[in-house]
């Protein structure tokens, strides 16, 4: 069993885990307990009820974020002519077709997110095997396959986080860093959890969120009071 640290234990002693915290609370919580000198994200992890083996309850979406992620997002857009002029206006990183294609065969993945127009998917198909396994395919449910170039751009730049359920019927989801503060993780907070109730399927029976923990990269989890956040977003 590995061994934390002595600053780790000695703030894990200060949290009470049999409470539920309401959502500023726990963001407190989460803003004293980090240790380290970077500027951490802030995570948040959703235990739903629903069975990923079903298609039907499958959720996969997106969410753009008030106050963004505070990373800096590479983006590589698979178009060409009027399209590639909206994508790089629009502050793409890399715009191309088939040459974008050759050099992801040789190796090079210097890029965070992709955006193809639905005439460009044949192309793109040929490094699916590439892509597919990183989770940097193009999706047309995550809006990242569209002839809307500019403004996918814009929304992924400005902050959009992707998400999907595991087999475990967790959503995980890194949605700021500690240095926004209070404020701002907790609009961030609410828009992400209102984003999952949009997204809860009809055939999803009895309690739908069933825990909410927030935490920063390193330090420990506080779990939040599911009803409160669910009203709060509501």
């Amino acid at each position: 069993m590995p061994k934390h640290g002595k600053k780790l234990r000695k703030i894990v002693e200060g949290i009470d885990r049999s409470t539920l915290q309401d959502v500023e609370a726990g963001i407190e919580l989460v803003l004293k307990s980090t240790y380290v000198k970077f500027d951490e994200t802030f995570d948040v992890a959703m235990k739903l009820g629903v069975d990923p083996r079903h298609a039907d309850q499958m959720i996969r979406s997106s969410v753009s974020l008030p106050h963004g992620t505070g990373k800096v997002t590479r983006v590589l857009v698979f178009a060409k002519g009027a399209k590639e002029a909206e994508a790089l206006e629009a502050g793409a990183d890399y715009v191309g077709g088939d040459d974008l294609v050759d050099k992801i065969k040789d190796g090079w993945l210097e890029f965070d997110k992709t955006v193809a127009t639905p005439d460009m998917m044949g192309v793109v198909g040929k490094i699916g095997r590439v892509l597919g396994p990183r989770n940097l395919m193009p999706n047309a449910k995550l809006g990242t396959v569209t002839m809307d170039v500019g403004n996918i751009v814009r929304e992924i730049k400005a902050g959009k986080v992707d998400f999907r359920v595991d087999k475990a019927g967790i959503i995980h989801a890194g949605i700021g860093k500690l240095s926004f503060g209070k404020e701002k993780l907790s609009e961030n907070l609410v828009a992400f959890i209102a984003r999952i109730i949009q997204l809860k399927p009809s055939t999803s029976k009895g309690i739908y969120i069933r825990s909410i923990t927030i935490s920063s990269t390193m330090g420990p989890g506080v779990k939040l009071d599911p009803i409160a956040a669910r009203a709060l977003a509501k």
